[in-house]
């Protein structure tokens, strides 16, 4: 067997492609050496068109493609394709079964790439190990991803969870609308203000889903969303994230902390072991946490009221009926405490008892599948050491929790 025919072998190539030439060259300026491969089709074969009728070739045009390497060589696929003449005006090309219509990578370059991308390989990592410039792999990554928007049908979507994160520290913020029922991520925009809930709404319907069967909307206590959820999902159920509202109690616990460290320096240092529940401390860090709340009142208050609502929201995830009577006790509680922090937190919470009351009676609801997505979104991020495109951030986004739609269809996962 010659090497064209193992050539044509190792590329899958069918009739009437094979390969007629390949040579190894050697780089100018170094001693490394690139493999090029030639293929060409029969005299005489005709190629189908895109209105489905047989043509033989009108003329050809020359193509190179990027290759996976062979060995530790860099490839190159070199081929004339033909051109069609469908009709007295229009003449359209062939497409080459090895590679996509305006790409310079096969196919199997491409979803190389695009594995690397899925084993949470930053994108600049990837152009460095398979020597290409970063812009090349990005389109390449773009692509697949556009596919995979079109591709998504959106008609079985009833409960929703939006959150938003940022692409770098301290710089502009994106918003994620997440099926709560497939766990996936469904529509990413810029921005997390009202108006990201219009876009959703529009993203919805090219989609074939429908605004009016949207059910449950599970969101953190953002003025913009809620107003936004009020304005375009109407007919939806609001429900404030429980772990929101656990963040919100931390803040003002932390707020506690940094009144009594301003005068008692002994505290400082403590502030991770605080935000922790008493039962999820070790040992030691438990004695310290006793020690630290019987010496400053204030703070012991504090934790204590913080560690209430932990188990009162957790007793609501349940389904406990007393749940919601000792969460309004509880506000009571930290109404009539000396703590003005968290006199102001019960103050937000009314201004938002109604999205907190559906939380109580639906229970099971909440932002916590968009902290586990939400957590490896941030990964990428600091793997990648931030994206300094929007646009690149949000489908890195869609690639990462969107699911089977947004991967490579060569992919075997």
């Amino acid at each position: 067997m010659d090497t064209n025919m193992l050539f044509s072998l190792g590329l899958n190539l069918v009739a009437p492609w094979k390969v007629v030439k390949s040579e190894f060259r050697r780089i100018e300026g170094n001693h490394e050496r690139e493999l090029h491969i030639w293929i060409d089709f029969e005299r005489g074969s005709k190629f189908m068109s895109s209105k489905g009728t047989l043509l033989p070739p009108h003329d050809t045009v020359d193509k190179e493609w990027r290759h996976l390497n062979f060995f530790e060589h860099p490839c190159y696929l070199h081929a004339r394709v033909p051109r069609l003449k469908t009709d007295a005006s229009s003449i359209e090309m062939v497409q080459v079964p090895w590679a996509r219509h305006g790409s310079g990578f096969t196919m199997l370059f491409e979803a190389f790439a695009m594995a690397l991308i899925e084993e949470e390989t930053p994108v600049n990592s990837v152009a460095k190990t398979v020597k290409e410039y970063p812009k090349r792999i990005w389109t390449i990554f773009r692509y697949w991803i556009n596919v995979g928007k079109r591709q998504l049908d959106l008609s079985g979507v009833r409960r929703i969870g939006v959150d938003e994160t940022s692409r770098r520290k301290g710089h502009s913020y994106i918003t994620q609308f997440v099926d709560l029922d497939t766990r996936q991520t469904i529509f990413v925009c810029q921005g997390k203000d009202a108006d990201t809930f219009k876009r959703f709404t529009d993203w919805l319907l090219a989609h074939n889903g429908e605004p009016t069967l949207i059910e449950t909307v599970s969101m953190d206590m953002s003025h913009a969303f809620t107003a936004g959820c009020m304005t375009y999902l109407p007919q939806a159920n609001i429900v404030y994230d429980k772990f929101h509202m656990v963040q919100e109690a931390n803040k003002k616990l932390e707020e506690v902390r940094k009144g009594e460290a301003h005068e008692k320096k002994l505290l400082k240092g403590h502030r991770f072991t605080l935000l922790h529940l008493r039962k999820n401390l070790p040992i030691e860090k438990q004695q310290e946490l006793e020690a630290i709340l019987l010496t400053y009142p204030m703070l012991g208050k504090a934790y204590s009221l913080k560690e209430g609502l932990v188990e009162i929201l957790n007793a609501a995830s349940t389904g406990e009926k007393e749940a919601w009577d000792d969460f309004l006790k509880w506000m009571d509680i930290a109404t009539k405490s000396a703590l003005e922090p968290f006199r102001k937190l019960v103050a937000t919470f009314k201004a938002h008892l109604f999205g907190i009351k559906t939380f109580f009676e639906q229970g099971s609801v909440t932002n916590g599948i968009l902290e586990g997505l939400n957590s490896k979104v941030q990964l990428a991020k600091r793997r990648a050491r931030g994206y300094s495109n929007v646009g690149n951030f949000m489908d890195m986004v869609y690639y990462i929790n969107g699911g089977d739609n947004f991967r490579c269809p060569l992919k075997t996962t």
